[in-house]
């Protein structure tokens, strides 16, 4: 082989070497972005998961069904559940004075701050019917 054969099979090698570093280069940054990615999208499920899911209350015929429920919360939490009634009322929750309305087939959503500690009654206010206890703990 002549010394310009040699050379340019080395340089041949050189390029091939070089290429596939390169590529494994491109594949680590590629794999790092989508760990990164990842990582991301773990940390936003997790803080999904950390709020709680709103509670529903299921109202037919002017009573809870499954019979009263107990909702508590913590001080300083935002109290935050949702009536559903087949029958047009008003739900009611004593020593916080917080209405809403619900029409008939539909829903509302009470949500106020946790602000006073105690247990508390939740009824619809037409009938007087007792559907929630309502804890506040300090």
């Amino acid at each position: 082989m002549t010394h310009a054969k040699r050379a340019l099979a080395l340089l041949l090698a050189v390029f091939i070497v070089v290429g596939v570093a390169a590529c494994g280069s491109d594949d680590d940054s590629t794999t790092t972005a989508a760990t990164t990615t990842s990582g991301s999208e773990k940390a936003t499920t997790q803080e999904e998961s950390k709020k709680p899911a709103t509670p529903t209350i299921v109202v037919r015929n002017g009573a809870p069904v499954g019979g009263v429920q107990e909702l508590e919360y913590s001080a300083g939490d935002e109290i935050r559940f949702r009536v559903s009634s087949n029958q047009a009322d008003e739900v009611h929750v004593h020593g916080y004075d917080v209405e809403e309305e619900i029409p008939a087939g539909g829903a509302a959503t009470l949500a106020f701050p946790a602000d006073i500690e105690g247990i508390f009654e939740v009824e619809l206010h037409g009938s007087e019917t007792q559907i929630a206890e309502l804890r506040v703990n300090p």
